[in-house]
């Protein structure tokens, strides 16, 4: 596997716009509508949202986003790897970039928010791998107890 992470700024094409209806299709699935915070497609296209494609060749495999809260502080969102390519390490790899990148850009902080019925427990494994720990909401989020809230001291 020979994986290539890419900014997508539009989000128009096919592949993309269904990869993130399953995204959210599997969020709906698993908690209810009040709970679900997963950005659409206009809210990954605002200026302060940086989204990224994995591929695998042609394949989308992947993708995920990096929100900025403000300067110190940004947020991991949409976060979805395709059903038939997970447990490959593609999560980690888009993780491991996106830590790259908070970096880059001197944040102090990088967050999440992601469920927490028993199908996000690999999702919370995987940050927990990266260093990150459970906190309360922060931002705009509220106590939700289908949301579990991480954060990461860069």
């Amino acid at each position: 596997m020979s994986l290539t992470i890419a900014v997508d700024r539009e989000l128009k094409s096919a592949a993309i716009i269904g990869l993130l209806e399953r995204h959210l299709d599997t969020m709906r699935a698993h908690t209810p509508p009040e709970s679900v915070h997963a950005l659409d497609l206009d809210g990954l296209r605002k200026p302060e949202v940086t989204f990224w494609c994995v591929w695998d060749g042609d394949d989308l495999v992947g993708c995920g986003a990096l929100k900025e809260l403000d300067g110190a502080h940004g947020e991991i969102k949409s976060m979805h790897t395709a059903a038939e390519h997970r447990g490959k390490g593609i999560a980690a790899t888009l993780v491991a970039h996106i830590l790259d990148e908070a970096r880059r850009r001197g944040y102090a902080r990088l967050s999440l928010e992601t469920g927490s019925p028993e199908p996000f427990h690999p999702a919370l494994a995987l940050y927990e791998r990266h260093g990150f720990t459970r906190c309360g909401p922060f931002a705009d989020y509220v106590y939700d107890p289908f949301s579990v809230y991480m954060t990461l001291e860069l």
